[in-house]
This record gives C-alpha cells, sequence and structure tokens, in this order.
C-alpha cells in the first residue's frame, strides 16, 4: 500500500517518476507527446493542452493538475493545461482527497450541489489552478490546444477534436472500479502517482529538450 505519511506535493511528484515501470512501448509515447509540447513551445512560445476523458471527474482532472503543477515545477510558463469530457459530471471526491493526500489545497471559489468549481493550490505554486467537470470544448479551456484523450472511451467517442492542433492517447487505469471498496484509497492513490510520474516524464523530457 502507498504510503502518504509526511509526503509532500514534491516529493510524491519526485518519487512517482523515480518509481514510475512502464514498458518501451509507453516510453516512446510519452517522448513524442513531449517532442511536439516541445516543438510548439519553440515555434509558437505558448501552447494549450487538454486532457479529455468521458466525464472530466477522475483520470483527465489528475491529469491536468499535475500538468499544471509540472509547469510550474521546470519554470514551463508557456504551457497552460486544461481538461474536458464528452459530458459533464463533477469533479469527484475521491480524485479531490487523492490530490490532498499528496499536499494541495482546495477551496470552493463556485458554490454548486452537482459541480462545484475549485481553487487548487499547492506549496510554491503561482496561480491556482482551476478545477470543476466541463465538457473539453468548454469556453474556459483555451484554444488551440494539443489533445490528450486519458480513456479509451473517449477516444472512442470522438473521431474528431475541434481545435487541437494534434491528438494523442493516453490511457490510464479508471479508479472509479473501486469505488465503495476496501481498496478504494489505495487504488485512487495508484492511479495519482501513475499519472504524476508519467506527467513527470512528459515535462522533464520537454525541458530537456528546448
Amino acid at each position: 500500500m502507498l504510503q502518504t505519511e509526511s509526503i509532500n506535493t514534491e516529493q510524491f511528484f519526485k518519487n512517482a517518476l523515480l518509481e514510475l515501470k512502464i514498458d518501451t512501448h509507453r516510453i516512446q509515447l510519452l517522448k513524442s507527446i513531449a517532442h511536439f509540447i516541445a516543438e510548439e513551445i519553440i515555434a509558437n512560445r505558448k501552447v494549450n493542452i487538454n486532457y479529455i476523458c468521458t466525464h472530466n471527474s477522475r483520470r483527465s482532472q489528475l491529469s491536468q493538475v499535475w500538468s499544471s503543477y509540472a509547469a510550474n515545477y521546470f519554470k514551463l510558463t508557456e504551457v497552460k493545461s486544461f481538461s474536458g469530457g464528452t459530458a459533464v459530471t463533477a469533479f469527484f471526491r475521491n480524485t479531490v482527497k487523492t490530490l490532498q493526500d499528496v499536499g494541495f489545497t482546495f477551496q470552493i471559489s463556485k458554490f454548486s450541489h452537482e459541480n462545484p468549481v475549485y481553487a487548487i493550490n499547492y506549496k510554491n505554486g503561482i496561480n491556482p489552478i482551476i478545477g470543476f467537470s466541463k465538457l473539453y470544448n468548454d469556453s474556459h479551456n483555451e484554444k488551440p490546444f494539443i489533445a490528450i484523450t486519458t480513456c479509451s472511451n473517449a477516444d472512442d467517442n470522438c473521431p474528431f477534436i475541434h481545435d487541437s492542433i494534434q491528438r494523442f492517447h493516453l490511457p490510464f487505469n479508471d479508479p472509479k472500479a473501486f469505488d465503495n471498496t476496501s481498496i478504494q484509497s489505495e487504488k485512487y492513490l495508484e492511479a495519482n502517482k501513475q499519472i504524476a510520474g508519467e506527467i513527470h516524464y512528459i515535462f522533464k523530457t520537454i525541458k530537456n529538450s528546448i
């Protein structure tokens, strides 16, 4: 079981990369994403990334948060990160909890029983990350963007993503399968760590490429 006692956000982010276990095919995919982003930074000095899954409640939210964190960590101010779905639900409470467990703080900036808007902060962060469930083409998400689908349903249901300059499919295991089980927290933390590690790999590669 993953332990979070006394682990702050930076420690978790570093450990996620050090303990990352992925095959060569996945490594090549991460490198492809990183190199495309680096090329866009060099050419245009600004890049928007939009992480997309079906409900914009778990994997795409984790990806946006870690992508925003990584951009700040590596001082890649040219990169802005967003997320969206093919349907609107909410930033799921277990997703909020697993990010809180590794040092992120959540404040409600716009109250809603169904879909509150969160301002997400972390140590040494400059601007809060805005988190809420939305469609991938919501006006909040700056365009054009690099689309990264994080679940197979979103990839299958979006044969064409308007306003995307490039599209990558980076699926992650869905912790939803373990909701309301005795290992729920552990599985959400595993997903959190996997996504943090892969995002770390991408952004470290970007930094080394520009």
